[in-house]
């Protein structure tokens, strides 16, 4: 399958129009749904296989973040071999106490697997409390980039963006 046909599968299975607030506050008439594609097993195993192409080089760990992340960042894990940890938004307050689970991170080098990146503040709030825990952190890896603004964020923290599909190439996809 090349990347084309990629695109418009996941942006068949998972554009949706109306009016939505993002993650990061803003109002949008179009939304893609990611669960719809990270719930597909087969569309999954196909966008895993050509992300497991874009993992850094020297890539430890793969760090998927809470919740739309974990099923993306595990696909990846099982087609490269790279461990995977799931980072929650906040340290869950019983059990282990802990905000990444799985592998241990401490001096290890991460890849950050995230969803959809619009402004990138989810990553970014992410990747600080990362590297408070002795994590290396300087790649993200998303299957959507919705927007610049996103890349730019996450440029002045240091962290370099590698994109499955931007907006545009998933739009253009279908026409």
């Amino acid at each position: 399958m090349d990347r084309k046909e990629l695109a418009a599968r996941i942006y068949n299975i998972s554009h949706l129009t109306g009016s939505f607030t993002l993650r990061s506050g803003q109002v949008s008439s179009e939304y893609f749904d990611k669960y719809l594609f990270e719930s597909d097993p087969v569309l999954l195993a196909d966008v895993a296989s050509e992300m497991a192409k874009l993992v850094p080089e020297g890539t430890e760990i793969l760090a998927g973040l809470e919740m739309g992340a974990i099923p993306v960042a595990t696909s990846i894990s099982i087609k490269t071999g790279i461990p995977a940890v799931f980072i929650r938004k906040r340290a869950k307050e019983y059990g282990t106490c802990k905000f990444a689970e799985g592998a241990d991170i401490k001096g290890k080098i991460l890849c950050i697997i995230e969803d959809v990146i619009t402004t990138g503040g989810q990553v970014v709030l992410s990747t600080n409390d990362l590297r408070d825990s002795g994590a290396k952190v300087e790649h993200v890896l998303c299957v959507i980039e919705r927007d610049i603004k996103g890349r730019e964020n996450l440029e002045k923290e240091g962290l370099k963006l590698h994109s499955l599909f931007t907006m545009d190439e998933l739009k253009e996809s279908v026409n």
